[in-house]
């Protein structure tokens, strides 16, 4: 059986955010401690798994839930 390109239908707001709190996705990575490059797989939702602790650096920097990062769509 092939895999489908998208496997889950989480979606990635990280560029709404970033864009409300005029901070840049390399600044983001710098606070959260994540390398630039992991950020962006996130960001693109090409992630394939999210660590709590990313996820929770990621809340504290841009002051969020983590519904405001991420959401489900069927």
């Amino acid at each position: 059986m092939g895999q489908d390109k998208k496997e889950h239908g989480i979606e990635v707001h990280l560029d709404r955010l970033l864009e409300e709190r005029g901070m840049t996705l390399t600044e983001l990575a710098n606070h959260v401690g994540v390398t630039h490059a992991n950020l962006s797989i996130l960001k693109n939702g090409h992630a394939r798994a999210v660590r709590f602790s990313t996820l929770t650096r990621l809340c504290e920097v841009l002051d969020c839930q983590p519904g405001d990062l991420l959401s489900h769509q069927r």
